[in-house]
């Protein structure tokens, strides 16, 4: 039977309020709960009524086995949290230290390299220790605002770079190459320094110049020369589009080709001065359609793998018509992510984390725009107008179980 409770989830042991009923632990918890009434759908259930079934008294057993239910939700909703506090603290760190770089590497520059030589050797190292990572979708306001975009982009390098089997010494030369590839805009006035501004021929001549400031100041860092390649290269094009020499793919090093197209997929996401953004399935979904001669179809089939097909940030209608926002993805189980459910019945803030790896009623029909979204749902799952990304374990995450 497919049931719906109309209590919120502290009142009850499951992770949900919308479910199959599929086990007699399920039912000697529902038993256990006193309710005097549940939501019946029998459109979503199975037709097969079992006979001769029959009812033993289970009101002892019951209540053992909701309290152990509830309080193993408890915990997993803790767990979540610290999980999550837990990247965002790691994101936010690495912001205040991108601007103490950015600070020191015109008059300190041997101080702004060992800064950068400590983050990204803190961020390798956890990464490697994680084994298997999955992406997470990250509050909008983590961090420091200005330091945003390349802290994503050197986590998405740095997540792309250990997907491809990079060792360890190039994942460090990659993610200070994508940490810095910007450095060069503090020298160029705000309405200038960013891509997706309408500028005159001038400005847009200007704005081109950061490339080569970015290269100068790594150089004054005494920086390796993959590194400064990499930051020369980050506006590229395998099709010699980009700029600003107009190079081809066979001129290009694979650091710089990581990070031109992770860099344009978290501009398509974050774009500058009120440029419209695309959620991160409509990015990926362009870069599929759109750019496949422009990156290296290779990198760009790894990063879309990687990402998964709903990528974290996504909104998405379940198999149920639910909503729900997918908040991180593992590359291996790439249609089933971990999302954020809708629930009338369970206030935003103690939403559970569901991943429908261990979901099997569940799945994703299509994605939405947050414009497509009712407008009670719009405020519950509030979708990011930044797409902030970290990595975490996927080893041993709170996961819940839903109709197992």
């Amino acid at each position: 039977m497919y049931i719906q409770l109309d209590v919120g989830w502290m009142h009850h042991p499951f992770p949900v309020s919308s479910f199959r009923v599929a086990s007699l632990e399920q039912i000697e918890a529902l038993r256990a709960l006193n309710l005097a009434q549940v939501r019946y759908f029998p459109s979503k259930s199975d037709p097969v009524v079992a006979e001769g079934a029959g009812e033993p008294d289970l009101a002892h057993e019951s209540a053992v086995v909701a309290d152990a239910s509830v309080q193993a939700l408890r915990q997993t909703f803790e767990l979540q949290c610290q999980e999550l506090q837990t990247c965002e603290r790691s994101f936010g760190e690495a912001t205040r230290s991108y601007q103490q770089i950015s600070q020191a590497v015109a008059q300190q520059p041997d101080l702004a390299r060992d800064l950068t030589a400590a983050l990204i050797g803190s961020c390798v190292d956890e990464l490697f220790s994680h084994g298997d990572s999955v992406i997470r979708l990250l509050s909008e306001d983590v961090g420091v605002r200005s330091a945003q975009h390349p802290v994503n982009v050197m986590v998405l390098c740095l997540l792309l770079g250990r997907a491809l089997a990079l060792p360890n010494q190039a994942l460090r030369e990659l993610g200070t190459a994508a940490l810095l590839h910007d450095l060069g805009k503090q020298a160029l006035p705000l309405h200038v320094s960013e891509p997706y501004a309408h500028l005159s021929a001038g400005d847009l001549q200007r704005y081109r110049s950061h490339v080569g400031e970015s290269v100068a100041l790594a150089e004054r860092m005494r920086l390796p020369v993959s590194v400064v390649t990499a930051i020369a290269q980050h506006h590229e094009r395998t099709d010699g589009s980009g700029f600003p020499l107009s190079l081809l793919g066979e001129d290009l090093g694979q650091h710089g080709q990581i990070l031109a197209l992770v860099n344009h997929y978290d501009r398509l996401c974050n774009p500058s001065h009120g440029g419209e953004a695309l959620t991160p399935h409509e990015a990926l979904s362009v870069m599929f359609a759109q750019c496949q001669s422009k990156f290296d179809p290779v990198l760009l089939g790894a990063f879309i793998r990687m990402m998964g097909v709903y990528p974290p940030g996504s909104v998405v209608q379940l198999v149920n018509d639910g909503y729900a926002i997918v908040v991180s993805v593992n590359s291996s189980r790439p249609l089933r992510p971990r999302i954020v459910l809708h629930d009338p019945q369970v206030p935003k803030e103690q939403a559970l984390v569901l991943d429908l790896e261990r979901a099997p009623e569940l799945a994703i029909r299509r994605s939405l725009r947050p414009a497509q979204l009712p407008r009670d749902v719009l405020d519950y799952l509030s979708p990011r107008k930044r797409v902030c990304y970290f990595f975490e374990r996927a080893v041993g995450l709170g996961a819940t179980e839903v109709g197992a």
